[in-house]
């Protein structure tokens, strides 16, 4: 029986020409698989006709917007998770999703290898290879432009020689990766960091130095999860396409950063994700008032180990199964409705309303009716500075000697 590779196909020019390119470097038959995580573009039936026109056997297209927007972008929305404090995780989380179809695809087709498209030098291929690793253990891993030589000029070459139905004379100078939660921008021009991104660079979102009249909003959520939006219910994908919609229109979530690379190397990023990052925002202003001081300062560095564990494509790992089990439990009351206005380039909270808020009018107030006891405050202080006041007496005797 021939041997069969599924292929992670984007429906571009590198995936497609990888179709024949692995096929006459392996003798194996290639199944592509394509996966809708909200990325926009052609329709999967038009990517699927196109991978069967570029010499696939089979053709396994799944739309997983829905399953993204809810077991993928909710998570990292839950843990406020910025990489590095900038990057809201755009193109890790979706490749989890990604490879558990590309598993799926080889157990329904009896493949025996999970073919990408990643380079040597990225996240993406430890991503998908430790995912796959983790999913199908049996599953070997092959990355035609890492491991068959696949270059780009090569790619427009044979696509050429082969009359592939593709565009192989476009030119972008840049790598661009998208999906509901975001766009990812990087090489070319890009790869001097003291260049300013052109406007060009940018599709989600417009330049925010000539924005329209400011956009009022307010977010509910229910359990730590947007459920509405100015009143009407919606999906969590709803959520993410509209704030994307409202939020894009005023040049929310413009991020230009310098970011460590998980095989080592730093490098220069553009990321687009308005929608993600007005909801981060507005939902980590709702934990303010709802998640208790010190779980919420220890909850923070949780989620910054989160980020930094499914950035190294770790996703599936039982650390960061354990930390989703103490993310979920802080969510219990992260309950209520958030109302922002995003003009400008900014997404700003003005209010706040929460049934289990933790934040008392009459202990927070300085008028007439504050129920706080004033007079416990000498005594705590005093306890409080206890132990530092001792070191520093200890300190003085010992200098004295």
């Amino acid at each position: 029986m021939t041997e069969r590779i599924v292929l992670a196909y984007s429906g571009g020019l590198d995936t497609s020409v990888a179709i024949g390119w692995i096929g006459e470097a392996t003798g194996a038959e290639v199944i592509a698989v394509a996966v809708d995580v909200g990325q926009g573009g052609e329709s999967l039936e038009t990517i699927r006709q196109r991978a069967l026109g570029c010499g696939a056997v089979e053709a396994y297209v799944a739309d997983a917007s829905d399953e993204f927007a809810n077991e993928y972008c909710m998570p990292t929305l839950k843990a406020n998770a910025l990489y590095q404090g900038h990057y809201p995780l755009v193109s890790a989380i979706s490749r989890p999703v990604i490879v558990k179809h590309l598993v799926k695809a080889a157990r329904e087709f009896g493949a025996t290898t999970v073919a990408h498209g990643c380079t040597g030098k990225g996240n993406d291929q430890v991503r998908f290879e430790v995912g796959i690793q983790t999913l199908g253990p049996d599953l070997k891993c092959i990355a035609p432009v890492r491991d068959l030589a696949l270059t780009r000029d090569k790619a427009i070459a044979f696509a050429e020689e082969k009359g592939l139905p593709i565009e192989t004379t476009k030119k972008n100078p840049y790598s661009i990766d998208q999906n509901v939660w975001g766009r990812a921008v990087e090489t070319g021009y890009l790869e001097d960091i003291w260049n300013a991104p052109t406007k060009d660079i940018y599709d989600y979102t417009a330049t925010p130095e000539f924005p329209p009249a400011p956009d009022e909003v307010t977010i509910s959520f229910e359990a730590g999860v947007p459920v509405a939006i100015d009143g009407v219910r919606v999906t969590p994908l709803q959520a993410i396409k509209e704030l994307n919609r409202r939020a894009g229109a005023q040049g929310v979530g413009r991020i230009d950063v310098v970011e460590d690379r998980l095989v080592g190397i730093k490098s220069r990023e553009i990321y687009e994700a308005p929608g993600a990052m007005a909801l981060i925002t507005a939902h980590k202003h709702l934990e303010d008032i709802t998640i208790e001081r010190e779980q919420a300062r220890f909850k923070a560095n949780v989620g910054q180990r989160w980020a930094e564990l499914v950035y190294d494509g770790q996703w599936f790992s039982p650390l960061k199964r354990s930390l989703d089990a103490f993310i979920e439990d802080t969510q219990r009351y992260v309950t209520g409705d958030i109302r922002m206005v995003l003009h400008g380039g900014q997404a700003i909270v003005n209010g706040r309303r929460s049934e289990t808020s933790l934040y008392d009018f009459d202990l927070a107030t300085y008028d007439t009716g504050d129920t706080f006891d004033q007079s416990m405050a000498r005594g705590f202080i005093e306890l409080w500075g206890m132990s530092a006041k001792v070191a520093s007496g200890r300190d003085i005797r010992v200098a004295g000697k």
